[in-house]
């Protein structure tokens, strides 16, 4: 196992002795991080991902000041629930701006976080990403329908390319940009060994992470490697990570319980 010290809490749980690197934007690692807490790992957070906002932030306040003209507006991640709703805030808007149009949300997190704004969430497809989600739409009539996707500036066309191709009118607006962090403290424990697991959650923590190590895959691939989802095992593959572990339910408790599920297999 990696490290020689292991605090009094992670030494209890079907991940005790395990030290897992937590790559998440800033700001965003405490969830996951206490959720392995509770299973007695030591998370080590390093941020790979710093949030800013994109060149040009017209295109998106012109879209929610028309937010009534939609027939269905899409939410791909909490980070675009948090920045749409600051500009509502900023436009002096709120959630009523929601009611003419349907909502839908990938994954279970995005939708707690739209509820928690007063936003109802019409559709949550099963599986956590957007083919899931373009095949629920595409099932409920989405020929004719105006739709907006708010999203990161770079980002997977699946969606809005499926949706136009059923007929739908889409508009695709930047809501975000990522960028590396000025710093990732995170990293000397991975150089120096002491990581067992590393936890990638989107393909941009993925590639972020690849980054900030200039590189040097053989450093990340001397621990297990375990993704939130499917695109992300993909990108991790394309950099050339090897991926131990894939969550078969895409969202920050379905990585944990694969973890968790992953461990009590390795004692069985």
């Amino acid at each position: 196992m990696g490290g020689d010290v292991v605090s009094e809490e992670s030494a209890r749980g079907p991940l005790a002795g395990l030290r897992v690197l937590v790559t998440r934007a800033a700001g965003q690692a405490g969830d996951l991080s206490a959720r392995l807490r509770a299973e007695g790992a030591e998370p080590v957070e390093m941020a790979v991902i710093q949030i800013v906002p994109p060149d040009d932030l017209a295109p998106l306040d012109n879209a929610l000041r028309r937010l009534h003209e939609y027939d269905w507006v899409l939410f791909t991640s909490s980070n675009t629930v948090d920045v749409v709703f600051a500009r509502l805030d900023a436009l002096g808007l709120d959630a009523g701006a929601f009611d003419r149009a349907r909502v839908a949300a990938i994954g279970t997190a995005t939708a707690e976080r739209l509820r928690a704004r007063g936003v109802r969430v019409d559709f949550v497809p099963d599986r956590f990403i957007a083919e899931a989600l373009l095949v629920g739409l595409i099932a409920r009539d989405v020929a004719g329908k105006r739709v907006l996707l708010p999203r990161a500036e770079q980002a997977r066309d699946v969606l809005p390319n499926g949706l136009r191709a059923a007929g739908a009118t889409v508009d695709v607006v930047v809501a975000y940009r990522t960028e590396l962090p000025p710093d990732a403290p995170g990293l000397r424990a991975l150089e120096a060994g002491e990581i067992d697991v590393v936890t990638l959650t989107s393909s941009s923590t993925a590639r972020n992470l690849v980054a900030l190590a200039s590189g040097r895959v053989d450093l990340i691939n001397r621990a297990r490697v375990a993704c939130i989802g499917p695109i992300t095992a993909a990108t991790a593959h394309e950099l050339g990570l090897r991926v131990d572990l894939v969550a078969e339910e895409h969202s920050i408790p379905g990585l944990v319980a694969a973890l968790v599920a992953d461990a009590e297999r390795s004692r069985a």
